[in-house]
């Protein structure tokens, strides 16, 4: 077949039926990948409209800024809550945290351990021993200030042990 067109791009000698072939072939193939970018586009309008369900683009914007303004607040939410958290904290370290309790008899003629030794201490180990005496004569009530765990003044056998015993308590 003598074709201007086809001279002219040195095809001359080419045969028709091939050419078609080819152009059809590559037709297919656009027309496959067209239908495939159709189906996915339809996808993506469906999670769109899902997104976008009753809502206008005001409506949108105004969920947004909410979300933002919340997020504002529970920042400084957060700020308040470790600021009271460091300010209980500080109070509650000067707390009696540590109890130590002993009863015992202070004279051999009066029985049922009438007598006691309560220590109480902070988290830094101050704090009191108060000593309660049970005689025939009254009671007799004593304290004794704690340092650092420690006493200036001298310690009876139940008063050492009550203050072992609130120190040893986590």
């Amino acid at each position: 077949m003598n074709n201007y067109f086809f001279t002219s791009i040195g095809l001359e000698n080419m045969d028709i039926g091939i050419i078609l072939t080819i152009l059809a072939s590559i037709i297919l193939i656009l027309l496959i990948l067209n239908i495939v970018n159709m189906c996915l586009i339809s996808k993506l309008k469906k999670k769109y409209k899902k997104f976008m369900n009753g809502k206008n683009a005001n409506s949108l914007e105004n969920e947004i800024i909410a979300l933002f303004e919340d997020n504002k607040f529970i920042k400084s939410s957060i700020e308040k809550n470790k600021k009271d958290i460091r300010t209980l904290y500080h109070k509650f370290e000067s707390s009696f945290q540590k109890i130590g309790i002993i009863k015992y008899d202070a004279f051999s003629q009066i029985g049922g351990k009438l007598s006691f030794c309560l220590a109480l201490l902070d988290e830094n180990n101050n704090g009191f021993i108060l000593n309660s005496v049970h005689s025939t004569d009254g009671c007799y009530s004593y304290t004794k200030e704690i340092k650092n765990g420690e006493c200036k003044n001298s310690l009876s056998d139940e008063e050492i042990e009550a203050l072992q015993a609130a120190i040893e308590k986590k």
